[in-house]
């Protein structure tokens, strides 16, 4: 990448990389979704980046099933929403149930790439909406030639066929390890095949997705941004005699608002005890004066997701030990942040973090040091997924990750998680969920925003 002198030169950067790949919003790629389709050119770059590490060898990638084939056969009716595979997503750009993507490599080269896709039915249609199949439209959106893109009964001859000019002796034969099922019994045959030297696809996808170009770069930005406001949102609606599912409802209708078409993931709202949960997402139980309640929220922006998390005192004032306790989460997680560059591994991050906790918890924990109540781990990559492939190693710029330390005393119904979603740029780091208060004087100002509406 480009040098980079400032962070506000870097996001720059991207903003004018954005507008010059051209961002419309063809019908067929995220049809009618805020975020529009992902430019082409991107598309067959990491197409051409995969190839590059496969060196050769056929690849095979599926697109998601949907859950159920007719709504009123299901037991469920309501839960028929479709979200394309992460992966088929990021090499296509398009959402289309049934379709399959093949790609032929030599030597680290794309030598072959054919899109197969179900062939429309008008019938259907009329129950369904219109469906992308083969044609201009689908060649258009995936920077495909037409005589690329075929119908999907055209799929096993022209496998066969790839795998018969494949250079070398023996096959190699990538897929996702994810889809070998009964329910893709296409991928099972051909992994079951003798003679054939199998290849896992999901490491390599991973090395590219942990690196985020510039329309994944402005897709996270914008679920954030999101995230941001229904976080905003919940703490200016939070008091005492609400529940738990009061202030899920008004961050999660900020987030459809804003344009997020789903969360990211099921939204955790835990006060008191709740909050010493981990994966507390029940949002039930009735807010009290003087407990602290945790919200870790995420919007889905574009198949982006954010993960933000912010603690906040029910009343809108921390209690002197709320307080103290928060302070030391808060140092702890800063001390982690102004480690972040191009470079520094996760682990070191974490071993910053508990060694700054350790030697600042003082007796605020009691005979042992706070970190002992720091129970999970600092950081995750985000993306495509809330907690996305990382591809392992050292960080580089383009990579988003989160930074999140906690402390939870269960004996005391305290809870304390601070998380927020740092971008790697090339001379350091950007705070990118920095739209949300995160000092006690911040919420506590925000929250005092509210009482003066009230």
């Amino acid at each position: 990448m480009m040098p980079v002198n400032s962070v506000g030169q870097w996001a720059w950067w991207v903003l004018v990389t954005v507008a010059f790949l051209g961002i419309g919003s063809p019908l067929g790629a995220q049809s009618g979704s805020p975020a529009g389709p992902v430019p082409p050119a991107l598309l067959r770059a990491r197409r051409a980046a995969l190839a590059a590490q496969m060196d050769g060898g056929v690849a095979l990638l599926l697109a998601q099933r949907e859950r159920v084939n007719d709504p009123p056969a299901s037991d469920y009716p309501q839960d028929t929403d479709y979200r394309e595979d992460n992966d088929y997503f990021y090499l296509t750009g398009i959402e289309t149930p049934g379709g399959v993507l093949l790609l032929r490599v030599q030597e680290g080269q794309l030598v072959g790439e054919e899109l197969f896709l179900p062939e429309r039915n008008p019938a259907r249609e009329q129950w369904t909406g219109v469906k992308l199949g083969p044609g201009e439209d689908a060649a258009r959106l995936t920077g495909l030639s037409s005589d690329q893109i075929l119908p999907l009964d055209q799929l096993e001859e022209h496998l066969g066929r790839a795998l018969r000019r494949t250079a070398g002796e023996t096959p190699r034969f990538f897929f996702k390890r994810d889809q070998r099922t009964p329910k893709e019994p296409l991928v099972d045959q051909m992994a079951s095949r003798p003679g054939i030297a199998l290849e896992d696809l999901l490491a390599p996808l991973a090395r590219l997705r942990a690196v985020k170009d510039a329309d994944e770069l402005r897709r996270l930005r914008r679920a954030i941004e999101i995230s941001a406001a229904g976080h905003v949102a919940a703490m200016k609606r939070a008091q005492p005699g609400l529940f738990e599912y009061s202030l899920e409802a008004e961050a999660e209708y900020t987030f459809r608002r804003l344009g997020a078409e789903r969360l990211g993931y099921p939204s955790i709202v835990g006060t008191g005890m709740n909050g010493t949960t981990l994966h507390y997402d029940k949002n039930r139980a009735e807010l009290h004066n003087g407990e602290l309640v945790v919200m870790d929220m995420g919007a889905e922006f574009g198949y982006y997701s954010a993960d933000i998390t912010r603690t906040i005192p029910v009343s809108g004032t921390f209690t002197k030990r709320q307080q103290d306790l928060y302070s030391l989460v808060l140092a702890t997680q800063q001390a982690a942040i102004d480690a972040v560059q191009p470079g520094v591994t996760i682990r070191q991050l974490n071993s910053i973090a508990r060694d700054y906790m350790r030697k600042h918890s003082g007796d605020l924990c009691g005979e042992r040091t706070c970190d002992a109540y720091f129970i999970h781990g600092l950081s995750h990559h985000i993306g495509m997924d809330v907690h996305d492939p990382s591809g392992g190693g050292a960080l580089e710029a383009g990579m988003v990750l989160t930074i999140e330390p906690g402390v939870y005393l269960a004996g005391e119904g305290i809870g304390i998680r601070i998380e927020d979603d740092i971008l790697v740029t090339p001379t350091g780091h950007e705070v990118l969920s920095a739209g949300v208060p995160r000092t006690i004087e911040g919420i506590e100002q925000l929250m005092g925003t509210r009482k003066s509406q009230n």
